[in-house]
């Protein structure tokens, strides 16, 4: 029978600089997982608050005077050996940072964190401080395509920066002309778009797939991540000279589903239902405790969804998560 390992309590820094770079630092030789690259703190010793904890130990690893500020995002990991919760905060310091332990350090470009190989639990950090806090899935259009293309303005206005389309049931033809239209308007306000399931689609309309979890599993036996020369969605078609490669997302309601999604390389997945919803009348939902407990499974970017809205994307931050996915929460409600 396995034995139950404890959790540790680490507390970490997002400490910027006048050009807006954010500080890594690099772990020394001695330690586990030498090599990588983290936001800089360390453990809580008992009896002390994570504040204190992240003062004394950016002061004794950087000698600089810190302040803990607000709450960045609070990550689950289950590493082979043991558990830890990575507690993140911003923070305010005075002094120049210097390696006091012989840890290289490197000031980075927000938009460059992600090409540094970092712990499992250091990398839904970077999503937090570079991607959405909101995913809206569209809700199905009725008759009246004008209202509903009003309706996706109205969302792109009041924040929401990456938007799933998805009309399950409609007619192919007008389905297609209707996303043609949507994924423009996107494009015009800036947000990322994906297609809901259908991978030729999201190919004319050079937008990013977001797999159903029925999906995945076949998708899976022919991925060859996003580093396989060719990969444009991971596993997906060739890259134009000069393209990006364009996101690939997954839904997924139970372990199997993240560790598949981890292992196609998805950017990022939503995970769920977490609180009863009107489109699953009778189920309770998985909750928070199970959706952290899931969360520390895998190390990809994790939505929250079923049931939420704005207002529940501290709690998912508490929990892990990158924010709230939602179709009512983040189209109804404007």
């Amino acid at each position: 029978m396995p034995v139950a390992m404890n959790q540790i309590h680490v507390v970490a820094g997002v400490i910027r600089d006048a050009r807006g770079r954010i500080l890594l630092a690099r772990r020394t030789e001695c330690r586990d997982l030498a090599g990588l690259w983290e936001f800089p703190g360390g453990k809580v010793e008992p009896g002390e608050s994570p504040e204190a904890a992240l003062v004394r130990e950016l002061r004794e690893e950087l000698g600089i005077e810190a302040r803990a500020g607000e709450a960045l995002i609070r990550v689950p990991q289950q590493y082979p050996d043991k558990r830890l919760v990575l507690d993140v905060r911003r923070v305010d310091v005075r002094g120049v940072p210097k390696g006091l332990d012989g840890q290289a350090l490197a000031w980075v470009p927000p938009a460059k964190l992600a090409s540094y190989p970092m712990p499992p639990a250091d990398r839904p950090v970077v999503a937090a401080l570079t991607q959405p806090d909101r995913y809206l899935t569209t809700p199905a259009p009725g008759d009246d395509d004008s209202a509903w293309m009003a309706g996706l303005a109205a969302a792109l206005t009041h924040g929401v920066d990456r938007v799933q389309l998805r009309a399950p049931g409609l007619d192919a033809a007008r389905w297609e002309r209707l996303a043609g239209h949507a994924a423009r308007l996107c494009r015009e306000a800036g947000a990322e778009v994906l297609v809901n399931g259908n991978a030729g689609l999201a190919e004319r309309l050079g937008a990013g797939l977001h797999l159903r979890a029925a999906q995945l599993q076949q998708f899976v036996g022919a991925a060859h991540g996003r580093d396989a020369p060719g990969a444009e969605h991971r596993g997906h078609g060739p890259l134009l000279p000069g393209q990006e490669p364009r996101p690939l997302a997954a839904s997924c309601h139970d372990i199997d589903d993240l560790l598949r999604a981890q292992a196609l390389g998805c950017d990022f997945v939503v995970l769920g239902p977490v609180l009863p919803t009107a489109s699953h009348p009778g189920e309770p939902g998985i909750g928070w405790d199970a959706f952290a407990a899931l969360r520390e499974r895998v190390s990809l970017p994790i939505y929250a969804i079923g049931g939420l809205d704005p207002g529940d994307i501290g709690i998912a931050r508490r929990h892990g998560g990158q924010g709230i996915a939602a179709i009512r929460g983040l189209w109804g409600l404007l």
